[in-house]
Formats: structure tokens, C-alpha cells, sequence
């Protein structure tokens, strides 16, 4: 019995080899040039990331982002907007992993499932800073070469075309217009 009679065959081909997901909440501390009296508004702008396989498990995700803040100073008299890029660095372990991989060669690929979005910003007490709360949510999946065992029928595939009916009924060969090339023409 040959390799090519047995019942099941291995198909190398390129698939999901790994996946991950991680919600982070970071906190970031920005520096007014006058010292705050109020904040009036926050938002977060032009966030740009990049990701790579870091090891066996873990797909490491370096991005940036701008933190807006509108403020008043001078007892609520003056009005200035800060802004200043957050760096940061998110590790994400893959949760999934398929292990019957044939080779080191692989594509990573990030989602953002959520933006770098503000959820609380608000004067620190103690030296008079602006304390902005973050979340930002991806999903990782690595794509590479894997093995998928797939059983073969014995009999081969066998193409079924006499059950195709390609013949017009009287009904729909008299809807038929002859002219349609004429009709479309005139258009």
C-alpha cells in the first residue's frame, strides 16, 4: 500500500497559529505649563502602534498617542490646551497556540477592539499636575504554517454535472426578448 492509499493525508497550509487579547487602563500624568484650575475637556488623538512576536507566547505591541487637555488657570480667567504623546508598551500572552507548526516563519497581526480612550481626568492635589486614566483594548493573532489532517473519501471525488438542469421550459424560453442588444442600444 502506497502513501497515497492511506485513509488520512497531512495538509500543510497557513492559518491562525496564535491568539490573544488584552484590556489595559494606564494612568498618565501631564504637566501644565500654569497651574490648573479647572479642567474644561480631554481627549485622545493620533494613536499609532505597531506589533511583533516577543518569544514563544507573548506578541509585544509599541504605540504612542496624543493626551489633549483644555484647562483653565487664573481662577477660571485664562483658557490653554496641553498636549503632550504617551509611549507605550503592551505584552500580550497568547491564550491560544496551535503547536503542530512547520516553520518560524509567521505574520502578526493587532486589532484595536477599543482606542486609547480618556475615562477620567482630574487635577492632582499634591502638585498641582493633571492625572488622565486610559483604556485601550487589542486583540493579537499570528498567522503561520501548520499541519491539518484531513481524512480521504477512497471512492475520489466524483462530479455529480448530470444534476445540473441547463434546459429552458417553454414558459421561460417565451419571456426570452430576442432584441435585448437593440433595447440597450437605444439607451
Amino acid at each position: 500500500m502506497s502513501f497515497l492509499d492511506q485513509e488520512y493525508r497531512e495538509i500543510i497550509t497557513k492559518a491562525v497559529i496564535g491568539k490573544g487579547r488584552k484590556f489595559v487602563q494606564d494612568t498618565n500624568t501631564i504637566s501644565p505649563s500654569h497651574r490648573p484650575t479647572s479642567i474644561l475637556g480631554c481627549w485622545v488623538i493620533n494613536h499609532l502602534y505597531n506589533a511583533k512576536k516577543k518569544g514563544e507566547n507573548i506578541v509585544e505591541i509599541n504605540g504612542s498617542y496624543d493626551v489633549n487637555i483644555w484647562y483653565s488657570y487664573n481662577d477660571n480667567t485664562k483658557t490653554e490646551v496641553v498636549t503632550e504623546r504617551v509611549n507605550y508598551c503592551d505584552h500580550i500572552k497568547l491564550s491560544v497556540k496551535d503547536e503542530n507548526t512547520v516553520s518560524d516563519d509567521y505574520e502578526v497581526f493587532a486589532k484595536v477592539i477599543q482606542q486609547p480612550n480618556c475615562l477620567d481626568c482630574k487635577i492632582s492635589t499634591q502638585d498641582h499636575k493633571i492625572v488622565v486614566e486610559v483604556e485601550r483594548e487589542f486583540l493579537v493573532e499570528v498567522v503561520g504554517e501548520t499541519k491539518v489532517c484531513v481524512r480521504v473519501d477512497p471512492n475520489g471525488y466524483v462530479s455529480d454535472d448530470d444534476d445540473w438542469d441547463f434546459e429552458l421550459t417553454d414558459d421561460e424560453f417565451e419571456s426570452v426578448d430576442p432584441d435585448f442588444l437593440a433595447v440597450n442600444e437605444e439607451e
